[in-house]
Formats: structure tokens, C-alpha cells, sequence
């Protein structure tokens, strides 16, 4: 069973930070592009960041472009989305996602070229 879980959402005030994990089970994903996604309140799910299979290439939406990192370890098939200068527009679920293909030498932004997903962790940025 190929499965991805979320981690580290929770509630922090303007301006703080928080770091996201994503732990995939069942199989690597050392060779697939993989990305965040959010949607918050009245939203449809948004691309927030990826990041190439082999971690030579991200990409960011606009909106979080100088405040959020996102990263992968090969060693621990795991990745993260390091999130500072928190905003309240910040606030939403946050989806690990992952590609099914492999070496990819473009990073997508759409959610439907985005194959496996977490259940999402919740943030929430309220003072």
C-alpha cells in the first residue's frame, strides 16, 4: 500500500514558523517529483512548492516565494516544507503529493500531473 503522511501542521501566530514532513510508506520516491499543495477555506487546492525527483530544481508559488523551503532526503524517502514568516492567508491543509513517473525534468504546478496524496495536516496561523 503506497501511502503519504503528513506532519508538523498545527497553529502558530503571524510571523512564525513551522516545518512540514511528509513521510511516504510503501514504496520510494527517489526517482519522482513531489510538491505541496493547500486549500484553505473556500478554496480549490493550490500548488505551493515541489521539487525535482533528484532535489537539483523547486519551484514556488508566488505567494510563498522568499518564506517557504522545501526540501527532500533521498536517505529517508522523506520531505519537508519549512514554512517562516507565517501569514494568516497561510491558513490552510497542507497535501504531500507525488508524481507517478519517474525522472522528470520538469516540475509541474498541476495538481492533476500529482498522482499520490496525503490526508493533509492542518495549519492554522492565528494570533
Amino acid at each position: 500500500q503506497v501511502q503519504l503522511v503528513e506532519s508538523g501542521g498545527g497553529l502558530v501566530q503571524p510571523g512564525g514558523s513551522l516545518r512540514l514532513s511528509c513521510a511516504p510508506s510503501g514504496r520510494t520516491f527517489s526517482r519522482n517529483t513531489m510538491g505541496w499543495f493547500r486549500q484553505g477555506p473556500r478554496r480549490e487546492r493550490e500548488f505551493v512548492a515541489g521539487i525535482l525527483w533528484n532535489g537539483g530544481s523547486t519551484e514556488y508559488a508566488e505567494a510563498v516565494k522568499g518564506r517557504f523551503t522545501i526540501s527532500r532526503d533521498s536517505a529517508k524517502n522523506t520531505m519537508s516544507l519549512q514554512m517562516n514568516s507565517l501569514k494568516l492567508e497561510d491558513t490552510a491543509v497542507y497535501y504531500c503529493a507525488a508524481r507517478s513517473t519517474a525522472w522528470e525534468i520538469n516540475i509541474t504546478s498541476r495538481r492533476g500531473d500529482y498522482d499520490y496524496w496525503g490526508q493533509g495536516t492542518q495549519v492554522t496561523v492565528s494570533s
